[in-house]
Formats: structure tokens, C-alpha cells, sequence
């Protein structure tokens, strides 16, 4: 046997050192996912780290429902909900790089019921409300940024004064198209858009071109019975600190596949999708899902100087107030909300990201190529313990790549 060189020793220290530091700094984030469980008293969560090319971390803790005390795994399978959108979103911009429609167009010319929307100005005296047609078109350019007026009434004021009273929101708008920026249900009509110019159904169509390009073989529409046993029970945060647990039972297929939410998944899944982007659109094995130039344009800012990302909630069991970068204006993109303004000790200016009401969150970094998910299941949603635990873990997992 030879001896081994100086050289050689040294590699290995190397070798060693590195891989004794990436063991360190998981080591970090681990204790800072545990304890800030427990100090928050978070029944699970599951979160990971990556690059384009590499998971940097995964880690699980909790249990996956308050009778059977099962712990939670990697593969745990959460509602995201709204982290629907952006794999919605990249659905729709597939069909623009197919031609089969445009940001810009009037999205009526595929869906004629968008043609006849109404905008809510107001209320009489007596309550009732002053609806007029809208002037504008609704295009996919404003359902993708959400600028275009639809509004979910669980951050708006007016709204939520007009379906309390028994309004339908489905055709109305909270103001006309373009002129502001407000979360909705727009990729809900988004969805609608490429099941119109697609010809097939929403799950059939992620399937085939997104989830299983993607190998994102968790993720669906409708729950599998068979893999019960991995679905994390969902709870409501009680303003006493306690948390009270929904019954746990098999999710029924939904009637309509909606593309602003509805989607299970699992924190691997979700960070394919996200190393995806970091990869400017190319797949596990280089294959094609979105095109770099629009992975570009989904990247850059699409609601100009319109500020994006502030909620005000008249909903407070289903949600808190959401301003994730307080003192910063964010803005919106063709599919994420973006933060202009570097968060200090974590993502950089420029990234992308958003949630799931359940409180999941996610975030890309592509100046750092870092990417993150992290899966909780309760309400209300932008949860002060929540988002502190986000926090925790976002800063942690950046101080583990210095």
C-alpha cells in the first residue's frame, strides 16, 4: 500500500473540515426548528434548504396529529393552498411560450364571463351596493400579479362588507384592472385560462407538464387514500396560546380544481418546483419546463411602483395582518411577491416567495442560489409564532452557508 502524500492529507482534512461544518450547521438549524417548536408550542413542522442542484438540509419535528403522537417525516403531505399559485402561474405563462394566448390580450377572449364584470364602488345609505361595469379588460398580465381587482374578502373591506351580505363575488371587482394591487382569487381565473386553452382539466394538466416533469410525485389535487397516513393534521391557533386540532379525515376530490389553491404537497416536492426557478426553468435532468427568458420575466418587478403584499384582515381566526418586510414596499411578479429591498442576515434583494394560509412558506434567492420551504398547519395565517419561527429558520439557514 502506498503511503499517503501530504497532498492527499490534506484533501482529506479539507474534505473532513467541510463536511464537519455542513454537520455544524444543520446541527444549528435543527436546534433552532426544535426549540422554537416547542417554545411556540407548534404541533409539526418540516422544512429544507437547497440550491439549484442540492438539497443543504431537511429537517422534522412534531407529530402528525394530536391522538396517535406519529412523528412527522420529510415526506409529511400538507394543504399549501395558496402556494398553488406560483405552480399556477407557471402553468399559464407554458401556454403563453406555446402561443396558445398572451400576457396582454383580454382574457375574455377565452373565458366570455370575464367580459362582463362589475366593479363595486361603494354602498348606498341603505347598505346596498353600487356596482358598474368594469371599464377595462381583465388580462392574465393583472390575474398573475393581481392587479386585477379581484379581492378574497378576508383582506378587504369593502368585499367582505359585500359577501356578508350574501353578495357573489365571483364577477365583481374590487377596483378596475391595473389601477391597484390586492390578493384574490385570480389565478383561480388563471387556472380557468388554461383549462379553456389547454383542453384539459387543471390536475391533468400540472401533471403531465409540471408535477411529473418535476418528479413532484406528492403533489395533487386530489388525496390518495393510500397515503393517508402521511397528511398532517391542521390546527387553529386559540388567542390563549392553545391550539385546538381539526378532525383529521381523507380530503374529497374537490369539485373544481382551483388553481389559487387546493394542491397537497410535501416540502421535497415544493423545493424541486423552487430549484426549478433557480435553475431558470430546467428540470432534474435538464429537461425544459419554462424557458429561461420567462423565468426572467417572472422574476422581475410587475406592478411597478404599485406596492404589493399588505393585508389587512377582517377575518382574524383566519388570518392575521400580513406585512412579512415591515418598512419596505414589496411588489409582485408574474407569479411571486418579491422584496425589492434585502432582508438583512437573510434573502437578498430580489427574491421571490410567498405562502400557503395554513402557514407554509417558501422563498428563492437567485443572487445567493438558495432556496427554502417550510411547512407548518394551523390558523390564522401570517401567525405571529409562524412567521417568527420563518424568521428563525431563514436567517439560520443563511448563516449555515457562510
Amino acid at each position: 500500500m502506498r503511503p499517503i502524500t501530504r497532498r492527499q492529507l490534506g484533501g482529506l482534512a479539507l474534505a473532513l473540515g467541510a463536511r464537519a461544518s455542513r454537520l455544524f450547521a444543520a446541527n444549528g438549524i435543527d436546534d433552532v426548528l426544535r426549540s422554537g417548536r416547542e417554545q411556540r408550542k407548534i404541533p409539526a413542522v418540516v422544512a429544507m434548504t437547497g440550491t439549484a442542484n442540492h438539497v443543504t438540509y431537511a429537517g422534522a419535528f412534531g407529530t402528525r396529529d394530536a391522538e396517535s403522537g406519529m412523528k412527522v417525516g420529510e415526506d409529511s403531505i400538507f394543504a399549501i393552498a395558496s402556494m398553488t399559485k406560483a405552480v399556477m402561474s407557471a402553468a399559464a405563462m407554458q401556454m403563453v411560450e406555446r402561443g396558445k394566448m398572451t400576457l396582454d390580450e383580454p382574457a375574455s377572449k377565452h373565458l366570455p364571463e370575464l367580459g362582463m364584470l362589475q366593479v363595486l364602488e361603494g354602498f348606498d345609505g341603505a347598505g346596498k351596493a353600487l356596482l358598474r361595469p368594469a371599464k377595462k379588460p381583465v388580462t392574465l398580465r393583472h390575474l398573475l400579479t393581481h392587479t386585477s381587482g379581484f379581492a378574497y374578502d378576508t383582506w378587504h373591506e369593502a368585499m367582505f362588507k359585500f359577501t356578508s351580505a350574501n353578495g357573489d363575488a365571483t364577477h365583481v371587482l374590487a377596483f378596475e384592472p391595473g389601477s391597484n394591487w390586492q390578493y384574490g382569487p385570480s389565478t383561480f381565473w388563471a387556472g380557468r385560462l388554461v383549462e379553456a386553452v389547454s383542453g384539459m382539466d387543471l390536475e391533468t394538466y400540472m401533471r403531465q407538464n409540471i408535477l411529473g416533469p418535476l418528479g413532484m410525485k406528492d403533489t395533487t389535487f386530489v388525496f390518495p387514500q393510500a397515503k393517508f397516513d402521511r397528511l398532517v393534521q391542521r390546527y387553529q391557533h386559540q388567542p390563549d396560546g392553545s391550539m385546538t386540532p381539526a378532525m383529521r379525515i381523507l380530503p374529497v376530490p374537490p369539485p373544481v380544481y382551483r388553481g389559487d389553491g387546493g394542491l397537497f404537497s410535501t416540502a421535497p416536492d415544493y423545493m424541486k418546483f423552487t430549484q426549478m426557478i433557480l435553475k431558470k426553468g430546467a428540470g432534474p435532468s435538464g429537461e425544459r419546463i419554462l424557458q429561461a427568458k420567462t423565468v426572467a420575466q417572472m422574476s422581475t418587478n410587475g406592478t411597478g411602483m404599485i406596492p404589493a403584499g399588505r393585508l389587512k384582515t377582517q377575518r382574524p381566526s383566519q388570518s392575521s395582518d400580513v406585512d412579512f418586510h415591515v418598512g419596505h414596499d414589496d411588489r409582485y411578479t408574474l407569479g411571486f411577491l418579491m422584496n425589492p429591498d434585502a432582508v438583512p442576515g437573510a434573502r437578498s434583494a430580489g427574491s421571490l416567495g410567498w405562502a400557503g394560509i395554513n402557514n407554509t412558506y417558501y422563498w428563492i434567492d437567485p443572487r445567493r442560489s438558495i432556496c427554502g420551504v417550510i411547512m407548518m398547519q394551523f390558523l390564522p395565517f401570517a401567525d405571529k409564532d409562524a412567521v417568527a419561527l420563518l424568521s428563525d429558520f431563514e436567517h439560520a439557514a443563511y448563516v449555515a452557508r457562510i
